[in-house]
This record gives C-alpha cells, structure tokens and sequence, in this order.
C-alpha cells in the first residue's frame, strides 16, 4: 500500500473520513503527544519509528495518528487486517517484509486498527520480526493492550494512552469541516448557531467520529441551517457512552461499586444510568449490587440485602426499561445505608485460615453420633444443648483447638452492627459465667 492510500476519502464517503487529519499540524487534542514539545513530533523530527500502540476510546486519533506516523517514514507501508488474516497471511507479510530489509535497507511499517483483534497465533507470528526490528508494527486498540496482546509482544511495543477529546476541542474540529470547501461542508454555506454547535460536541461525548456524523446528518436535516432543532432530530435520543465487552464496562460499575461505597447517591444514580442507558444487562447490575450490600454493609444494616433481593427480583420478572427504578431505589438504598466492611474483612480471614490450615478436626463434642461405635470412640461427648442452659449459650468452644480464642467478624459501631457487637459481648459474658 502507498501512503496515500492510507488516507484516500472518496467524495462519497462519511464526513469524519473525508475530515481525517493528514499531519501532525491538523490533530487537534492530544497536547502531550502531538504538541511542540510532544514525543511524536520529536520522533518525526529524528525520523525515528518504534514499534507503539495506540490505546484510547473511540473517535479520539488514534488511527489517525498511526496513519501520519506511518506517512512519514522513509519504509514500505502494510494495512494488515486481523479480522481477514490468518496466521499464514502473517508470515507470508514478514517474509517479505525481511526480505526488503535485507535487499534494500528498508524497513516495513505494518499498521493495524483495531490490534485487539490479533489472536494469540497472530501475535506469536509477529514477534520475532518486531523483536529483529524487520517491521515497525503500528496498533491502534480501545481495549486495554494488558489484557489483550501478550506480555512478550506488549514488551516490545510502547504505548500510548489517548484522552477523549474535550468539548472544545471538538469544536474547533466540527468548525473547520464546515469552513473547509474541499473535504468538508463549507460549499453548502451553511447557516450555524453556535448553541447548536456546542450541543453537537456535548452529545458526542469526545468522540470526533461521532461529531461529524451527527453535524454531517444535522446539516443534512435542517435545510441548510444547523440549528439546535436539527441537532435534536439527528442526535433523537443520545446513547450513553458505554462499551459493555471492554474496559469502560469495568470503569463504570467500579464507580457505582465505590459511589455506593462512599455513600453518595446521586453519583450512584448516575453510574447506573450509565450502565442501564447504555445497554448494561441488568442481571449483571444486580448481581454486582447484591455483592456490594453484604462487602460493604453487610450487617450493619442487614435489610440492604433483601432490597436488593427485591429489585433482583423485579429484574427477572418485568426487565428493561421497567425495572431501571427498581434498580435505582436498591442503588439509593444502598448508598444512605450505614456502611460495614467487617462481613467482607471476617470471611476473607476465615478463608485464609482454612487455606494455611484446611484439615483441622471437627472437634468430637461437635461431632454427631448416630452409631455406637462412634459414641464409643468419643463422637458428641462433652456436646451441651444451648436450649438446656439457663442463659441460652453454653460454655463450649465450637472452632478448632488450633483457633481458640480467634475472632473473625468484628461488628463495627455503625447502624446495626452497633447493637449486635453489644449482643457479642453479651454473648462473651454468658459463655464465661460471667452473668450480671
């Protein structure tokens, strides 16, 4: 492939493909990268290429960026698609590639969009020509590189994180396609309010792809005149910024875990819009939200539990979008309700101990005894009935000898759990003799 077919726009196609920056001067955003100071324009300046990764969300340069790098070596320029591809077309591009090298000098850059896509056969068939510098590879991804290239090749290839583009930025870009009259709309003169502009950019939620389509289908709708009427029949109803297979999914049922966490309810609201409005399985939701009311309430207010039991319920029998409120009041609930670690903190030291020490003995008086032979040998000797004591608790350790005297839940003072470490205590008192 030439360079210039990296950045062919046929007259027919998208707005955002015709309006795709061709140098490093015409990237908006991305300062750190691309600015006077930035390590890209430093490394087209030495007219060095190493291997990198593009890591962003959607719409924010990272093909773009790839595909000027790629422009601007002296080297052979390969679109490589992952999809299409299999691990034998792979070879037959490094042979060639080392066998340029080796006849003229020239190095290969081999791009690939959307690199995620690589499997791990792919991967292993890339390595060593990376690691041989035979080819610069060029990825562009939206999924986290860690989870999806293996360590040996993620190790060969910096990475480069990319930001959304901010609202402004957005509009410097929505503004230059309709003033340019080659590649974007500025022969069609269009009448544009500024309000309606900005609303562009806000819905787009930093993605310029998504910019241009929503302008190039809102020109399209208002006759010639971009106003915020036009802007709401192209944008209809917004969708919520939300990629439910990759790492944003993570990112925003994290900040609803840790918004209900830190009792706040209104970001918790929000988080689960996000999650809902985008197109999160709402058995996933509530799965996690019932995690959420025993580790981080637990028993300092036991009803968290069964609210959320009641909206799961609403979940399974009415769905989306009916049972959003439903979800909603348990996500409210949750984060007014007094907070509690001490379940989350004693099972997990529970766990520890029966991993360092998985075979200790049930203790014999805890044994039952339903044959002679077991009576004999010991089984239930020593048992005392609570319901036989006075005060309703005996005196009878019931852990392991090993583990006398350890104590795994510790109630704290908050909500509920201020009265049941009063009934642990209690409970100390009786189990000693100590009775007041």
């Amino acid at each position: 492939m030439s360079a210039d077919g990296l950045f062919a726009s046929p007259a027919d196609t998208p707005l955002a493909d015709r309006m795709r920056p061709r140098t490093l001067d015409e990237v908006v955003g991305q300062n750190a990268l691309v600015g006077q100071d930035g390590v890209l324009r430093s490394l087209i300046a030495r007219s060095e290429l190493p291997s990198m990764v593009f890591w962003g969300p959607p719409g924010c340069g990272k093909t773009t960026l790839a595909r000027v790098l790629a422009a601007a070596a002296d080297a052979e320029i390969v679109s490589f698609s992952a999809v299409l591809s299999g691990v034998k077309e792979a070879r037959e591009v490094m042979a060639a590639a080392r066998r340029l090298r080796h006849a003229t000098g020239r190095r290969t850059v081999l791009f690939v969009d959307e690199i995620h896509r690589f499997n791990r056969s792919q991967q292993d068939a890339f390595l060593p020509y990376v690691e041989t510098g035979d080819i610069v590879l060029l990825g562009a991804t939206t999924e986290n590189p860690s989870f999806e290239l293996n360590r040996a090749l993620l190790s060969r290839l910096k990475v480069y994180v990319l930001e959304p583009l901010g609202e402004a930025e957005l509009v410097e870009l929505l503004e230059r396609a309709l003033s340019d009259g080659d590649r974007g709309l500025g022969a069609l003169a269009v009448s544009v309010e500024r309000e309606a502009l900005t609303a562009v950019a806000r819905l787009s939620a930093g993605d310029a792809r998504q910019a241009f389509n929503l302008l190039e289908l809102a020109v399209a709708l208002g006759d010639g005149r971009l106003d915020d009427a036009a802007v709401r029949r192209a944008a209809q109803r917004a969708t919520a910024v939300y990629d439910k297979e990759g790492e944003e999914h993570f990112n925003l049922i994290s900040a609803l875990h840790k918004s209900v966490r830190n009792s706040d309810a209104d970001a918790a609201i929000y988080w689960l819009a996000r999650m809902l409005e985008g197109g999160a399985d709402p058995r996933y939701v509530v799965r996690r939200m019932l995690r959420m009311a025993s580790e981080d309430i637990g028993m300092a207010e036991p009803r968290a539990l069964e609210q959320v039991a009641a909206a799961s319920a609403a979940v399974e029998h009415v769905g989306m979008p009916e049972c959003a409120l439903a979800l909603a009041q348990a996500a409210v609930y949750l984060a007014l309700a007094p907070k509690s670690n001490a379940l989350y903190l004693g099972y997990g030291g529970a766990q520890r101990a029966v991993a360092s020490r998985p075979g200790l003995p049930v203790p014999l008086h805890l044994r039952n005894a339903p044959t002679g032979l077991m009576r004999d040998i010991g089984y239930g000797a020593g048992y005392r009935y609570a319901h036989d004591e006075e005060v309703g608790v005996a005196a009878m350790a019931c852990l392991p000898a090993e583990l006398e005297g350890v104590r795994f839940y510790r109630p704290t003072g908050r909500g509920w759990e201020a009265r049941i470490r009063e009934r642990m205590a209690e409970l100390d008192r009786l189990r000693h003799g100590k009775v007041e």
